[in-house]
């Protein structure tokens, strides 16, 4: 059986962005949210250049001239990401660090319905019911068992945590939309892998003028601790920027609402993290979460297979 090249891409992505998260996470203790999530961007950089330097001397690619249709969705991509990512780290201040991720992982489920029924995109039936048990995993383990009736999930849903959470989705549902249609403007000979880092270089350029110049207007102390933080913040960027390419390499190879869905098994890597690294209690609720979790992935990956 051949396998789809972005399902493992996506896997690795996956992994990649649960170590990021639990990193600021912890950089949230001595960081504001907004430069938690600037050193995502701003450490990422250097990075991001020598890796599109790198792949493009190996697969002998010039620099491609870009279009203003580029650079507009990588702009909104951009901006939908640094909102995200202020609102999930916002989420973490109000519960602790696996809920707040659970919350925004609603952005599988949101990518589907905008995919369906805004844009029209027929995607495969068992990868929607996938996504939908997966989601329900992901709530499982964000809402107490006793509160895991519609009654109870209402009231969960208007606490501050929960509307951050279903905030980050919605943003980076929205990214993820707008720098695919960035990799498709693309001359569709050049490589996949070079895409997603002309993508990813352009994009975090932008995020790091767009935050850089709004924090260097209002909050210069902010910017100053993510610049004295640095030890700690660089890894953070190192894995923003492996995790950022290879997502964006499986935008470039299949539907986002496909790469998103698989990339729920976050929520696996997430609970380890949150146990070894962050030394969180595993719940009784989360055996039955990540099985639910672990079906619906399967679920994505097989509907494609």
């Amino acid at each position: 059986m051949d396998i789809p090249a972005w399902i493992p891409i996506t896997i690795t992505a996956a992994l990649f962005q649960a170590g990021r998260t639990a990193l600021q996470a912890n950089l949230r203790h001595e960081l504001t949210a907004s430069g938690a999530a600037f050193v995502r961007y701003f450490y990422a950089l250097p990075l991001d250049v020598l890796m599109l330097a790198v792949a493009a001397w190996w697969l002998q690619v010039s620099w491609p001239q870009l279009s203003v249709k580029f650079v507009l969705f990588c702009l909104a991509g951009g901006v939908a990401q640094i909102f995200g990512t202020f609102f999930l780290i916002s989420a973490f201040g109000h519960r602790n660090y696996l809920v707040g991720t659970a919350y925004a992982k609603t952005e599988a489920v949101q990518l589907v319905l905008i995919s369906v029924f805004v844009f029209g995109i027929a995607l495969p039936q068992w990868a929607i019911v996938g996504a939908v048990v997966a989601m329900a995993g992901v709530l499982w383990l964000a809402i107490p068992v006793e509160k895991f009736t519609l009654l109870g999930w209402l009231k969960v849903s208007v606490q501050p945590a929960a509307l951050f959470g279903l905030s980050a989705g919605l943003a980076f549902a929205l990214t993820a939309l707008a720098l695919r249609e960035a990799s498709l403007t693309l001359d569709a000979d050049m490589p996949v892998f070079v895409k997603a880092l002309l993508v990813l270089l352009v994009t975090n350029s932008v995020q790091v003028l767009v935050q850089g110049s709004y924090m260097a207007g209002f909050q210069r102390t902010a910017l100053r601790q993510c610049l004295v933080a640095w030890r700690r913040a660089l890894p953070v960027g190192v894995l923003s920027a492996l995790g950022s390419a290879a997502w964006f390499t499986g935008f470039a190879l299949t539907q986002v609402a496909l790469v998103r869905g698989l990339g729920q098994i976050e929520v696996l890597f997430t609970l380890l993290f949150g146990h070894f690294y962050l030394k969180e209690r595993f719940a009784k609720n989360e055996v039955l979460a990540l099985f639910l979790v672990a079906v619906g992935v399967v679920l994505i990956a097989l509907a494609d297979l």
